[in-house]
């Protein structure tokens, strides 16, 4: 990574237990958040120096925001700037913890007696905390953050807000349990902060996510955690144990890269029956792009020239890489079927409908002898979400484009509503 001397620092803008964060005079708009070496516990009860701890948790954070950027998910993080730095968008912060469990345990246990630790939430339990260290960040209600009426950066913190937040939550719990999953972890809870942008006045994923801000426990088990809490249950702190505190560390930073990595690859093969589908066809690719799955297009005709569509499809089928085929013929579709009774893959049939006989030619996608499984899905767009929600059962970058699409489909709903209603006023 470059080096500091190229960044002119500003003003330090604020500093926390364990990072600070400087102005940055040639990036209006953006912010430098610094690591520190140091780990508290207990509202900094307990405090300790950790040699290289700057380092490790800088990689782990700039690791985790790649992964929810690249799904889709808004977030202030623009890039690792160093060994112990990131560059952010500026956020005016919203001062509240948002917790997401999906096992129960630490403080959730004292509060709620009878609950025994194992008990596992569906769907994922919520809960708030107000940032107040002289009160020991206290839980709150709902209704004890809207009736406190925040206003950040300009934007009041409403019903709307509240719900966007609230929902943005568990999607990023989602999406890091997925990715977990795939390297035998289990992702217990976790803890995450919101921030107004400055320059958008979107609510975004701020602050950061390293090993403070959950609890990882390997293959389910908490004798084998990796996180923060291996240091909260020091009974003393010894050169060894921190020796210890700090290998586990080093285990997360090294492996929530492999997160990034995708776990499958697929793709997906449009095979159209006249070069005059391209139109259509290129849709599909496209859509295919977005969430990261390549996309072959071809040209055959299952009624002109079947031999060629079967060698196509045995070219496909012999390389062992997993494929979705979409068949894309109009009038009658004898490419879907055809491919469908004779391959064990995936056929969607997209059909170019036309006005004037598409309610005839349908039938041909829709009425199939016994033993053919083909689906039909008319948009293009949707062939290709549909091809995608297949892959992502067994590929979670995939699955998280899904999760964070549905995620933004629902909050421009929420901000669309709240704009009609204030327009009405």
């Amino acid at each position: 990574f470059s080096g500091f001397e190229e960044l002119k620092l500003g003003q330090k803008l604020n500093e926390g237990k364990t990072k600070q964060i400087f102005e940055l005079a040639d990036e209006p708009g953006h912010v430098l958040v610094q690591s520190k070496d140091q780990i508290t516990a207990g509202n900094a009860a307990r405090k300790d120096q950790m040699e290289g701890k700057a380092a490790i948790a800088n990689r782990t954070t700039s690791c985790v925001f790649k992964l929810l950027q690249e799904a889709g998910i808004k977030t202030a993080f623009v890039r690792q700037q160093s060994e112990k730095a990131f560059v952010a968008a500026r956020c005016e912060m919203i001062p509240i913890e948002w917790v997401c469990r999906r096992v129960a345990t630490g403080s959730f246990l004292k509060r709620n007696p009878g609950v025994k630790e194992g008990y596992r939430f569906y769907p994922l339990k919520m809960e708030m905390f107000f940032k107040d260290d002289a009160n020991n960040d206290p839980q709150w209600s709902e209704e004890q953050l809207l009736e406190t009426k925040l206003s950040l950066a300009g934007l009041t913190i409403g019903r709307c807000e509240v719900d966007i937040m609230n929902r943005s939550t568990v999607a990023i719990f989602e999406v890091l349990e997925r990715a977990w999953a795939t390297q035998n972890c289990t992702l217990v809870d976790m803890k995450i902060e919101f921030g107004v942008n400055v320059s958008t006045k979107e609510i975004v994923l701020a602050d950061v996510i390293d090993n403070d801000s959950w609890r990882l426990w390997p293959a389910g088990d908490r004798s084998q955690q990796k996180d923060k809490q291996v240091y909260r249950d020091l009974k003393e702190v010894t050169p060894e144990a921190m020796q210890m505190v700090k290998r586990n560390f080093e285990w997360v930073s090294e492996s929530v890269k492999r997160l990034l990595e995708p776990q499958a690859s697929g793709r997906v093969v449009v095979l159209m029956g006249s070069i005059s589908d391209t139109a259509h066809c290129e849709k599909i690719r496209k859509a295919c792009g977005s969430y990261g799955i390549p996309c072959d297009l071809r040209v055959t005709s299952a009624h002109k020239g079947p031999d060629e569509t079967l060698r196509i499809k045995a070219e496909y089928e012999g390389d062992g890489v997993p494929t979705v085929f979409v068949a894309v013929a109009g009038r009658s579709n004898g490419l879907g079927p055809v491919m469908s009774g004779n391959t064990v893959y995936p056929v969607i049939n997209c059909p170019p409908i036309t006005p004037n006989w598409g309610a005839q030619d349908i039938w041909s996608s829709l009425r199939m002898p016994s033993g053919l499984g083909c689906s039909t899905v008319l948009s293009p767009e949707a062939a290709a979400q549909f091809a995608a929600q297949i892959f992502g059962l067994s590929d979670h970058l995939v699955w998280s484009k899904l999760r964070a699409s549905m995620l933004n489909t629902w909050v421009s709903l929420k901000q669309a509503d709240k704009k009609l209603q204030a327009c009405s006023l």
